[in-house]
């Protein structure tokens, strides 16, 4: 998995991320996280191309919950 993502504790930087980097993020499959997505599709809506824009992924956090990594020490 190539770059590192914009993650620091319990902060997660707002802005366009395709599904791959979400389910980085999120620590779950891109399967899994589409299924996830089906219980409040009508208030994401559709992608416009690769991405969700901002409103989405805030409507995604808000959801979901921020993400968050544990540390590992």
């Amino acid at each position: 998995m190539g770059k590192k993502l914009p993650i620091v504790t319990d902060k997660v930087l707002v802005k366009p991320y395709n599904i791959s980097e979400l389910s980085e993020i999120y620590g779950v499959d891109r399967r899994t996280l589409n299924i996830w997505f089906k219980s409040f599709a009508d208030e994401l809506g559709t992608r416009h191309g690769r991405y969700y824009t901002i409103p989405q992924v805030k409507i995604i956090f808000s959801k979901l919950g921020l993400p968050f990594l544990q540390n590992a020490a």
